[in-house]
């Protein structure tokens, strides 16, 4: 009983609005098809949810608990409760944490989707993804676990995107950046500066050729200029030439 937790990266990220106390956004969402988390459910006696591999993590802030208890409280079912008294779960951890990648998020939606299965919870994919979203706006884009989306409002819109996924490199420098900070930081910062007329019309663009035409990071991300601001280190290990995943760290381009 395992499921693989890929990792996403944001070919291009805008900012559209700021509303009840969250950004608004316009997004292109990846999948990264050779890095990913791995979740396991296995057979062991447990007093409470017990989680193994997040290292550093309490359970009472990993994402998977709190997936688990959105779940509990939404479905009341008692095959659920009984089934994690006799499984633990245990995490592969592969992707950097406060990377960009989307790690925790994905951790969790492929938690859902597999509990979903395994306890025959007969969730639809529509109702997962709006649960999902009380945890994390990245959920539902790993939830439908499409390979490529757009990804609007406060990330409960996902519409697929038909493209191929681009073979990627991947580069995380040893810096972390919080994501409450990032966004705190554009929106102290850039949030007046929005103007959704530069970016009209990204969505219906191949990301290959919106990387192409574009070619700018900053002007790619939103989040990347206020990423710049809380965390200078940044400006001195960025490759040049690549781009900047949601609120960072990673940096990534599509290989040669």
């Amino acid at each position: 009983m395992k499921i693989n937790a890929h990792a996403k990266v944001n070919i291009f990220l805008k900012i559209t609005g700021h509303e009840n106390g969250y950004h608004t956004l316009l997004s292109r969402f990846m999948r990264v098809e050779t890095l990913y988390d791995t979740i396991t459910l296995v057979p062991q006696q447990c007093d409470t949810f017990t989680i193994e591999g997040c290292h550093g993590v309490p359970t009472g802030s990993n994402t998977i608990y709190k997936a688990y208890q959105v779940l509990q409280v939404y479905t009341r079912s008692t095959i659920l409760e009984t089934f994690f008294k006799t499984h633990k779960v245990t995490v592969t951890k592969r992707i950097p944490s406060q990377a960009g990648l989307g790690g925790g998020s994905s951790d969790a939606a492929a938690f859902m989707r597999l509990v979903n299965k395994v306890c025959e919870l007969k969730l639809s994919v529509e109702t997962l993804a709006n649960l999902g979203s009380q945890i994390g706006a990245d959920l539902p884009f790993f939830i439908y676990n499409y390979p490529s989306a757009n990804v609007s409002g406060f990330g409960e819109i996902v519409e697929p995107f038909d493209e191929t996924p681009l073979s990627l490199e991947l580069y995380t420098p040893d810096i972390g950046c919080d994501t409450a900070v990032v966004y705190q930081t554009f929106k102290e910062n850039f949030l007046g500066n929005i103007t959704p007329c530069s970016f009209m019309g990204w969505e219906k663009y191949k990301s290959a050729d919106l990387l192409e035409l574009i070619g700018d990071p900053v002007m790619l991300n939103d989040l990347y200029a206020a990423a710049l601001v809380a965390y200078p280190e940044l400006k001195t290990v960025a490759p040049k030439g690549w781009f900047f995943s949601g609120s960072g760290s990673t940096f990534f381009k599509p290989k040669a």
